[in-house]
């Protein structure tokens, strides 16, 4: 009887304690919103960063999620989501011939890339993860702006 008693009292803690592990973390959603692309052709990539030593990543290995989405009327938008409170940058490419980089000139991009929090870059606007970086602490949604060179 005392074993019994024991062994109730031992299987009640365990399922007290696996019920606190088993709460989910407080998590939100990002939509990103591109307008005003120059045509329809390809996909937008959405890479989205939440380190500062992986931000810019030209080559889109370091994000933290990424995601791909059509263009219909050259408006994009995609949905992350479970995204944990935190610091976020994102890095958008319209990727016109779908291959998944950012096409070069001699220096410059040839298709449209976009940093949150930017409207413009040049040699004095840069981007970084300090500059383009925004803290998400519930569902929250951005316009970023695409920029042709």
């Amino acid at each position: 009887m005392k074993k019994t008693i024991v062994n109730l009292l031992i299987f009640g803690v365990f399922i007290l304690l696996s019920s606190f592990s088993n709460q989910k973390e407080d998590t939100c959603s990002l939509i990103i919103e591109v307008s005003d692309l120059r045509n329809s052709e390809g996909v937008v990539q959405y890479a989205l960063y939440n380190r500062m030593d992986a931000f810019p990543d030209e080559h889109y290995e370091k994000y933290y999620k990424k995601l791909s989405a059509k263009i219909v009327n050259g408006i994009s938008t995609v949905t992350f989501e479970n995204l944990p409170i935190g610091k976020y940058a994102v890095n958008i490419l319209h990727d016109e011939d779908s291959d998944g980089k950012i096409k070069k000139g001699i220096l410059l991009p040839k298709e449209g890339i976009g940093f949150s929090n930017f409207q413009s870059i040049s040699l004095f606007n840069r981007p970084s993860f300090s500059k383009a970086s925004f803290q998400l602490n519930e569902d929250y949604t951005i316009q970023v702006k695409i920029i042709y060179m």
